[in-house]
């Protein structure tokens, strides 16, 4: 958060109390707007794969924000902008998919926003809408005489994301250039259909933010806002919603909601407040009791952390089933059938190498780095400690719940089931 405005709208005063301001354009008029109407808003998603993760929770929970304030979030689907894939701050191109590819990825990451906002046809309620709805349909030649025109390719360059490519000399085709001129039309897309006056993002995306403004101004003389947020890394640096194991995925299919718990639970302790602010709906003065928690006692406010988070993303009911297998499973060392599991032919699991198996079920990057845990006294199998490198695991270790039991560290287990 940077120099905050001291606003006098309940959502922009809600959006810097709770760490998710950066910058706005014409700040004074926007908090003005939000004073004499309700303001609908988008945020983009790109369909670039099955799920989206924790690094796109925090432009999730903006529109919360504006939902909870009274105002109309717009969720923008990317199924045109995916097929061209937004080049920004990227040493590479993002590979092509196909459109078989982009739908699939599209049908998964709807249901996400269903979780944290209100769809439906009143005045507050969300909308969800495609840009390939419009997008798929332009004539390239019509569009370059109406939109195009109103683009200097001398400013483009001048692009912090464009320019970064160019002075690495790194790739850069003329169908990635083309997108920030797709996203800049999406805007004025949006307020013609719906009156939409504010585009939100990371603050990566400001400049695309600002080429959407511009072409409002020009091809239907209205002033566009927009607003950022900033973009998070861990208090170690490490970039939000990255871990070893990779991505942390919304979709259940994809990460279990035990897992996306773990997560939380795992923040770092000069995160907690920041957290609970931004991916909670706690109160203020709730967390700051929280956040002042010393020693052990603030692991208390990571687990609340995590069920809230959690409760968030998959459902009360889910999240207080992933804390009470953290318990069992931690306080109590039990086999909870809570914990994730990984199924296994029976045929394959006879003899097979500890370490093959724990990498297997994605618990290690590699069979070496299990060794490595083995040579430590951090891996277990039905929380026994492996102390033979070249141990493996049979029959005799299925539990008499049908399970074996496979644990690194003290926070990393999975249930192995046999098939």
């Amino acid at each position: 958060m940077i120099n905050a405005p001291n606003f006098r709208s309940e959502f922009l005063r809600t959006v810097v109390a709770r760490g998710q301001y950066y910058a706005t354009t014409n700040t004074e008029g926007l908090d003005a707007l939000f004073l004499q109407e309700r303001v609908t808003a988008y945020i983009g998603f790109d369909c670039t794969a099955p799920s989206l993760h924790v690094g796109h929770a925090m432009q999730i929970m903006t529109l919360r924000r504006l939902q909870q304030a009274g105002h109309r979030p717009i969720v923008l689907v990317g199924g045109g902008t995916t097929k061209v894939g937004d080049p920004s701050f990227r040493n590479e191109a993002r590979p092509l998919l196909s459109e078989e590819q982009i739908e699939t990825n599209k049908a998964a990451i709807r249901g996400t926003f269903a979780n944290f906002l209100t769809f439906g046809d009143g005045p507050t309620d969300a909308i969800m809408v495609d840009n390939a709805d419009w997008l798929d349909k332009l004539q390239y030649v019509p569009f370059l005489r109406e939109i195009g025109r109103h683009f200097s390719v001398n400013r483009m360059l001048t692009m912090d994301s464009v320019k970064m490519k160019l002075d690495n000399d790194l790739p850069f085709s003329f169908l990635e250039f083309n997108y920030m001129i797709m996203q800049a039309y999406d805007f004025v897309e949006l307020y013609r259909r719906y009156g939409c006056k504010l585009q939100s993002s990371g603050s990566d995306q400001w400049g695309n933010i600002v080429s959407g403004i511009d072409l409002g101004r020009r091809v239907e003389n209205t002033e566009l806002f927009g607003l950022t947020t900033p973009l998070l890394t861990t208090a170690s640096g490490a970039k939000m919603g990255k871990t070893a194991a990779g991505a942390v995925w919304l979709n259940p299919d994809m990460l279990s909601p035990y897992d996306y718990w773990q997560y939380w639970r795992n923040t770092e302790d000069a995160d907690v407040g920041r957290f609970l602010r931004i991916f909670t709906d706690l109160p203020l003065d709730e967390i700051a009791r929280l956040t002042a928690l010393q020693g052990a006692e603030l692991n208390d406010a990571k687990k609340v952390l995590a069920t809230e988070a959690t409760t968030l993303a998959h459902g009360r009911a889910a999240a207080e089933q992933a804390a009470e297998t953290a318990r069992r499973t931690f306080e109590e060392g039990a086999i909870d059938e809570g914990l994730p599991t990984f199924e296994l032919a029976r045929g394959k699991l006879e003899g097979l190498a500890v370490t093959a198996l724990t990498h297997l079920a994605g618990l290690t990057s590699s069979a070496s780095e299990a060794r490595r845990f083995i040579e430590g006294g951090g891996l277990r199998v039905n929380d026994e400690v492996v102390k033979d490198v070249k141990a493996t695991v049979s029959a005799a270790d299925v539990t008499g719940k049908g399970f074996i039991k496979l644990s690194v560290g003290k926070k990393k287990h999975i249930l192995i089931k046999p098939v």
